[in-house]
């Protein structure tokens, strides 16, 4: 069963950073706990971000601080 809450905690990851507009998770992390006897939570979270190559960023130019 944490297999499978894991892989829908994923889904959701992934539809929540598509709902910002990001292409991207970094930092995902994954936790578990236990509740009570014979159950468990898991929370996952990570940080949406939308990735570009740097030419994007500066038109080429050379490293600007970005």
């Amino acid at each position: 069963m944490l297999a499978e809450a894991r892989e829908q905690a994923i889904d959701r990851m992934i539809a929540e950073a598509k709902r910002k507009k990001a292409n991207a998770i970094v930092c995902a992390r994954f936790t578990t706990s236990t509740v009570l006897q014979g159950s468990a939570e898991l929370l996952a979270f990570g940080t949406a971000v939308q990735v570009r190559k740097k030419q994007e960023i500066n038109n080429g130019e050379p490293n600007q601080g970005i």
